[in-house]
């Protein structure tokens, strides 16, 4: 479907029509459409002809960086970690309504987290893995924090490369790795 054009589409189907008129089954112009719209996995013939549009060329569908979702207990219990301690900002908070659990997304830099209290989304003891770009750094940032609820040390060793390891309130574990210039 990636070099495939809405005319050559609508050829096929012209040449379907015809290849069935001659066994002896006549189906409209509109049904053939159809017919190879799901033969490609399509919904149908509208949404194929989105996907392959008039350029005869279909883009793939971006795909953004991923958002890690941490269940947490209580937001107003996890928030000083993540903001007092690792430094991240409060950019938004959702509830449905008053006395329903909340949602919040928190940032630093590139790194994006949503912290939910919302059973079912995310699981206590998750993992988000994060690239710096200097851990030491990081690390003697970490250390200065007072009332800091952890002293981490360095993973020197640890796959991807030098890798902090903190655990949030609820037992979310967020690694900062230096990856490796190779």
């Amino acid at each position: 479907m990636a070099s495939i054009s809405a005319d050559r589409v609508k050829a096929l189907a012209k040449l379907l029509r015809e290849e069935l008129a001659g066994a002896g089954f006549d189906i409209p112009h509109s049904l053939a459409l159809e017919v190879l719209a799901h033969q490609v996995g399509a919904k149908d013939w509208n949404v194929l002809a989105a996907l392959v549009g008039r350029s005869g060329r279909t883009a793939a569908p971006a795909v953004g960086a991923g958002v890690p979702v941490f269940r947490v207990m209580s937001v107003e219990a996890a928030l000083p970690f993540y903001i007092d301690y690792l430094g991240f900002t409060l950019d938004w908070e959702h509830r449905f309504e008053p006395g329903t659990p909340l949602y919040v997304q928190v940032s630093r830099s590139e790194a994006v987290l949503h912290l939910s209290e919302h059973h079912g989304d995310g699981s206590p003891n998750g993992v988000a893995w994060f690239p710096v770009a200097d851990v030491f750094g990081l690390h003697a940032e970490l250390l200065t924090r007072p009332n800091a609820p952890m002293r981490p040390g360095i993973d020197a060793d640890a796959p991807g490369g030098p890798t902090v390891r903190v655990i949030d309130p609820y037992g979310n574990i967020l690694r900062f790795a230096q990856p490796s210039a190779t």
